[in-house]
């Protein structure tokens, strides 16, 4: 009876003290635990998305210029698992470095302010294992020019204005991003840089597939096509990107790209932001830094207007009915027959020796007697 009861006072007291240690180390848990803890469905999102600012820069690209600036994020609306939002940036464009044009012919020139906005709407399904995201906006970029890359100095040079609106849809999860983007120019597209380049804005149209490799570490890959700028720049190019998160908030990257217009190019980027949840319990904030979470308040991407200059073509007119023959590579000055000047498709058009003299011509569109991007008569030497 003895050992019987000595025997249930040691169980009930085993019982409390391992109750007793559960409920100590669970307090423990409170203080210092991590986002398990928490639990994704417990984050209210009005506490994890605020207003966040900060800086950003990259070095050019395809197309891109060197430029740095500010931007910011917005939450117009927070609902319970929806934000809508506002994304705008402002960057200063910087000169091409050395004779390296970021445009292909034409050095870009002097520093420009270019401006981007977004409005955009990003939705977690129902057990947030995945964030959805749509939006759209419009940038704009003026552009000064230089000489060409090759150091020939250009004359005539001109300013460029140039803009465009986006559109994006957005898919992440905890390991994988899928971004979806549309870029197309609008107002004057193509614009005369200088005598001898006309630069257009291309419409680009592109998929990238990013992974994470570690929480720090993000690797993507990336297809795209392009058109535009007098045909010159038509085709699909690749690209992939590495991004390293060095520090909450701090993002660097280095980015790959090639097609056929552009060639191999090679980016480097940072970003930088702002947070509003600084004074956060460290419990809360480990939970917001899922993926998934930390994307409903990250700046949209792909936001450039990409630039590409050709050589300036002349458009050669039939001179007895006016309908267009071709159009031929801008030249100085010429003498010559007809088929030196035009190809065998003018030939039988200037045959005679009374026509012969209208192969004495130069290009200058805009010229006061010139055709519509044609040919200025010249007297004959």
């Amino acid at each position: 009876m003895q050992r019987s009861l000595r025997l249930s006072l040691s169980l009930s007291g085993a019982a409390a003290l391992a109750i007793a240690n559960s409920a100590l180390l669970s307090a423990a848990a409170q203080e210092t635990g991590g986002a398990d803890d928490l639990g994704v469905m417990e984050i209210n999102l009005k506490d994890a998305v605020k207003f966040n600012w900060g800086f950003q820069g990259a070095l050019q690209g395809a197309g891109t210029p060197n430029q740095a600036g500010i931007g910011g994020f917005l939450p117009i609306a927070v609902g319970e698992n929806s934000v809508f939002f506002a994304d705008v940036l402002l960057n200063a464009n910087f000169a091409d470095y050395g004779n390296d044009s970021s445009i292909i012919n034409t050095t870009v020139a002097g520093t420009t302010i270019s401006t981007s906005s977004r409005l955009g709407y990003r939705w977690l399904n129902s057990d947030r294992s995945w964030m959805y995201g749509l939006n759209g906006g419009y940038d704009s970029r003026p552009m000064n020019t230089g000489n060409a890359e090759t150091g020939v100095t250009l004359y005539d040079k001109e300013s460029a204005f140039f803009q465009q609106i986006a559109a994006g849809l957005e898919a992440v999860s905890d390991s994988w991003n899928f971004n979806a983007y549309a870029l197309i120019p609008v107002g004057d597209t193509e614009q005369q840089l200088n005598r001898a380049f006309q630069g257009g804005a291309l419409d680009t149209y592109g998929l990238d597939v990013g992974y994470a490799i570690t929480p720090e570490w993000d690797a993507s890959i990336g297809y795209y096509y392009q058109s535009g700028d007098l045909g010159e720049a038509d085709g699909s190019g690749v690209q992939v990107e590495l991004d390293y998160q060095i520090a909450y908030g701090l993002t660097a990257g280095i980015n790959v790209s090639y097609d056929e217009a552009f060639e191999t190019r090679v980016s480097g980027n940072i970003e930088y932001r702002f947070g509003s949840n600084s004074s956060a319990a460290e419990t809360k904030k480990k939970a917001w830094q899922k993926p998934t979470i930390q994307a409903l308040s990250e700046s949209v991407k792909n936001r450039n207007i990409r630039v590409h200059d050709a050589a300036v073509s002349c458009k050669v007119f039939d001179p007895r009915n006016g309908k267009l023959i071709r159009s031929v590579p801008r030249s100085g000055a010429s003498v010559g027959t007809p088929t030196d000047r035009f190809g065998t498709a003018a030939t039988s058009v200037f045959s005679t020796a009374a026509n012969r003299k209208l192969a004495l011509a130069h290009c200058s569109p805009g010229a006061k007697d010139a055709t519509a991007n044609g040919w200025e008569p010249v007297k004959n030497p």
